[in-house]
């Protein structure tokens, strides 16, 4: 009796155990298979700029996230930049994790509403190569702000955003530009605090995070043309270009630059911006065409800003 029982316990486990690993790989392959957007809409409705902001901060900080920076790159528009541990440990795991170690909460008036809106932390894990898929950020984000729909492009998947550049020829995550070089990381994360606080060539600090455990922190950037001249590295002009849908892609900022080791880098416009737009057309109104420029003014502004 015991023997036929323990037999007919083990067939059960067997069956057990092959329906777990099958729900793994399914689950595995969905996750494979799901469809990633660059933002979230976490609400919309009415209201004001200003009391969304206070309302988005005091969830934020409530559910563990702390508010590194604050930017208003134009009227009826804020950001709010947040990080918490798990990024700056995903960030700290990661090859230039510094780019990914925070999340950006957009609020902004859309027509009547304010739309309240973040990086998808997912997506960007992925776009940006980290080591950890950030599920727990994007759940985090979504219990403190809602979460009603992604959205700013078609979608890829987390393979697909992996290896991402817009068409031949143009940059991948792992080729950004190198700003400037200093004898070490301390002079280097020196020289760029103090540039960025001169607010010199229109660009200025918006937030800094240091990744523990390792010789890189990441610098937030606002970018402010001074006229005609210099508006192709101007956020606002950017975005006049790019951001045109109903839902608001006002999280794609600040621009980041990023101190690693001794070198200081930011990541190419043209994989930068198109990782936020990847929809965006080439051509026509609303265009890659009409920031053409963009991509060369951003890096050479930048490189004077943080050069020796």
């Amino acid at each position: 009796m015991w023997k036929r029982n323990s037999l007919m316990d083990k067939s059960i486990l067997k069956n057990i155990l092959c329906a777990a690993l099958l729900l793994l790989v399914t689950g595995s392959a969905l996750a494979d298979d799901e469809n990633l957007k660059p933002f979230v809409l976490a609400s919309k409705g009415a209201g004001t700029v200003a009391e969304k902001i206070e309302q988005a901060k005091a969830a934020l900080t409530a559910a563990g996230f702390i508010v590194v920076g604050n930017y208003s790159p134009y009227s009826d528009a804020g950001i709010l930049i947040v990080t918490n541990d798990e990024l700056k440990k995903n960030a700290a795991g990661s090859e230039h994790g510094g780019f990914g170690a925070v999340q950006r909460v957009s609020v902004t008036k859309a027509g009547e509403g304010v739309q309240v809106s973040y990086t998808n932390p997912v997506y960007m894990a992925n776009a940006y190569r980290m080591q950890g898929d950030l599920r727990n950020v994007a759940a985090g984000l979504a219990s403190a702000l809602g979460r009603v729909e992604e959205f700013g492009a078609k979608g890829m998947t987390a393979k697909q955003a992996r290896k991402y550049h817009y068409m031949m020829g143009m940059e991948y995550f792992d080729e950004p530009d190198v700003l400037a070089e200093y004898a070490s990381y301390e002079e280097a994360l020196q020289a760029v605090d103090v540039k960025l606080a001169a607010n010199k060539n229109g660009v200025s600090k918006v937030y800094r995070v240091d990744i523990p455990g390792k010789q890189e922190s990441v610098f937030g950037v606002a970018m402010k043309g001074a006229g005609e001249a210099d508006k192709y590295m101007d956020d606002r002009f950017i975005m006049s270009e790019i951001d045109f849908h109903d839902l608001k892609s006002t999280a794609h900022l600040p621009y980041e630059v990023l101190v690693s080791g001794n070198k200081v880098y930011a990541l190419y416009a043209r994989f930068r911006i198109a990782i936020n737009f990847p929809d965006l057309s080439m051509m026509g109104k609303n265009s890659f065409m009409n920031i053409m420029k963009t991509p060369d003014a951003i890096r050479d502004t930048l490189k004077k800003t943080v050069q020796k």
